[in-house]
């Protein structure tokens, strides 16, 4: 049988626990008026008493209901109402939580007092409108001062208005309204009664203290704080939680991803608000919880470890949100969050794409399109547009717009159509659309959206390119059927890394750039002619993802990321030297290594015994091409080359 805990609830805390607690015990709530009554609407499980209730009163009640425990949630200023409580507690003895609300720093510009009384005698000695925030149940403590200089800001019910009335209020100085009130709200209020002091209560964040004071300062008002009373002994809110999490069986905290659009507030899906609405607090960048703009308690911070830490220190916080810009699914943080938050009661809520958006205003589907982001990764955007009829591009970071559209011309795409997306829903939102060799000379806003049509693109796959597509000089270079054979043989996949050494031409390198379009390669020559024309091959072939080491191997090899294949067209007499780098770097990197002359070939059988290879083996290549002698066509013999494959050996020390 559940425990029969009761609350007396009169601030936020106390709905917070009503909350939590709601499926781990049999709970009453205590309220004194209508209003906190309507504060626990929605909460279903729960037993709701309202009205005052002298000690005797509490006592009976006690009795009656035979309660376990007792939670005193009451508000600060209450004092009289927790005397009661703990007395009546006592004599049952039944054990009691008291629940206690966190000081208040000092306000700069503000005057401190310790009461109702103090703040009327500060007031009279100073000329100015007064907008009073302390309730009606001590408004008649302000009789004596000029009531025409007086607003009072209390609970739309009869008995508050009566207070009002009693006190000698004009009925046009009350603004009856129910909170929450927020920043912009205070700030119409205080403008509108030309308020120069606003009195409030130090009743801390769930109070809405800091929404006012907020407000006056940006109103050039002075706030008048009574003083936060002596509290008795009892935990703060996070410290209660914590307590009670070990005694009762408390339902999982809830966590929601959210993603905002682009964004504003015009886009947020009504799923997404009502989240939002409904959480304790929101984590986020900074940027998007200032794009968000909500009232919610707010951290910035997105890092998974970070926000479970920060939610260990918070137990209140049962209803996290975690928002993100545009779509939860769509090149997001919310992957990350996932999987730290896996065995929470997770909620992923979608949002709608910054793509999305631009594809509306551009009015063009997303069929058949490709989708890279560049905000903080390194994609092979040049291969996505030359392969693909229309390429959507996030920016961030270094690879902004400009950037993008400047390289994409100096690889020929400059002809081409493209158009971006800048702030996307918000009132400067911008649409530039052009070519793209024009749009390379306009700088944008660093987050945006790019959306290129190729209606060219080249999306066929080859494998031994002829010969006489490449830009070729005096350097050697691995002729298309050997090149074929070596390519099959490193069996690359899309993410490969990969040395080619002693490149060339850059033939194999382009090869293996095209395959391995998500991954790189990293073409390393000695000579400076065949560095230009590994350079111009790229330009020519749209390669991108190549990067040119100019040096010798094995010294070239120090700073190279470790490979997951190599290619050896040229070792310059340091075959045994540019293994050995290769494999410390990586011993499981596979190696394909062309050789033509007995003395390479013998080297190359000799590396099987010293490195102790799991695979090992060798294919030579004879390759006749067909060639015109007068009338007839005879077979021209190549140089013979043997095709070293080698994988799984152990470096020397």
């Amino acid at each position: 049988m559940s425990d029969k805990i009761c609350i007396f609830a009169g601030t936020t805390e106390g709905r917070r626990l009503a909350e939590i607690l709601k499926d781990a015990a049999e709970v009453t709530v205590c309220v004194a008026t209508e209003y906190g009554e309507i504060m626990l609407d929605g909460i279903d499980s729960i037993s709701v008493h309202s009205g005052r209730m002298d000690e005797g009163e509490i006592s009976d009640f006690f009795a009656k209901q035979g309660f376990d425990r007792i939670i005193d949630a009451t508000h600060p200023y209450a004092e009289i109402v927790t005397e009661n409580i703990a007395r009546a507690s006592s004599k049952a003895q039944i054990p009691l939580m008291r629940i206690l609300r966190s000081e208040d720093g000092n306000i700069s510009k503000a005057v401190y007092v310790s009461s109702i009384k103090e703040a009327k005698e500060y007031l009279s000695s100073v000329s100015g409108n007064i907008l009073i925030t302390t309730g009606s149940k001590e408004i008649s403590d302000y009789r004596g001062l000029d009531m025409s200089r007086i607003w009072a800001r209390v609970l739309p019910t009869v008995s508050s208005l009566c207070e009002c009335e009693k006190a000698g209020i004009p009925s046009s100085h009350i603004i009856a309204a129910q909170g929450p009130f927020t920043e912009e709200i205070n700030i119409a209020e205080i403008k509108m009664t030309d308020a120069k002091y606003l009195v409030t209560k130090s009743s801390g964040k769930s109070g809405g203290f800091f929404e006012k004071i907020r407000a006056a300062q940006k109103c050039n008002a002075i706030p008048v704080i009574v003083g936060q009373p002596a509290q008795s002994p009892g935990l703060m809110l996070d410290e209660a939680i914590a307590r009670l999490e070990k005694e009762y069986s408390i339902a999982k905290r809830r966590i929601s991803l959210i993603g905002i659009g682009p964004f504003s507030r015009d886009m947020l899906t009504p799923q997404a608000q009502r989240e939002i609405s409904d959480c304790d607090a929101v984590f986020g960048a900074l940027s998007v919880l200032e794009a968000l703009g909500t009232s919610k308690p707010c951290f910035n911070e997105y890092a998974p470890s970070k926000i479970r830490e920060i939610l260990n220190n918070h137990p209140s916080i049962r209803r996290a949100a975690v928002v993100f810009r545009g779509d939860t699914g769509f090149f997001s943080g919310a992957s990350k969050i996932t999987q730290e938050f896996i065995n929470e009661d997770l909620e992923i809520i979608p949002g709608i794409s910054s793509i999305s958006a631009l594809c509306a205003k551009l009015k063009v589907s997303r069929d058949n399109a490709v989708f890279l982001s560049l905000h903080g990764r390194d994609e092979n955007f040049v291969n996505a547009v030359n392969r693909n009829e229309k390429v959507f591009l996030l920016t961030g970071g270094d690879n902004t717009s400009s950037i993008i559209f400047k390289k994409l011309s100096d690889y020929g795409f400059g002809d081409l159509f493209g158009a971006v997306g800048e702030r996307l829903s918000y009132p400067d939102e911008a649409i530039t659309r052009g070519k793209i060799s024009e749009l390379a000379e306009i700088k944008y806003a660093p987050l945006s959206v790019i959306y290129i049509e190729n209606p060219s693109c080249q999306n066929e796959m080859r494998f031994g390119i002829c010969d006489d597509e490449f830009i070729r000089g005096d350097v050697p270079m691995t002729k298309s059927e050997v090149r074929a054979i070596s390519l099959s043989k490193l069996k690359l996949n899309e993410k490969s890394i990969i040395w080619d050494i002693g490149a060339g031409t850059g033939s194999v390198s382009i090869e293996c750039a095209l395959f391995a379009h998500n991954g790189r390669v990293f073409s390393v020559e000695k000579k400076g002619d065949a560095v230009d024309l590994i350079r111009r091959n790229m330009l020519k072939f749209k390669a991108d993802n190549i990067s040119i080491i100019s040096g010798e191997a094995p010294d070239a090899l120090r700073d190279l990321p470790a490979p997951t294949n190599a290619f050896i067209g040229g070792s310059g007499g340091n075959l045994k030297d540019i293994i050995n780098a290769i494999l410390k770097k990586n011993p499981n990197a596979r190696i394909v290594i062309n050789t033509v002359t007995l003395e390479a070939q013998a080297q190359a059988f000799a590396l099987l015994k010293e490195y102790g290879f799991n695979e090992f083996g060798a294919v030579s290549v004879n390759i006749s091409r067909s060639k015109k002698a007068g009338a007839y066509n005879l077979m021209d013999a190549q140089n013979p080359v043997t095709v070293f494959v080698m994988q799984g050996g152990q470096p020397s020390v």
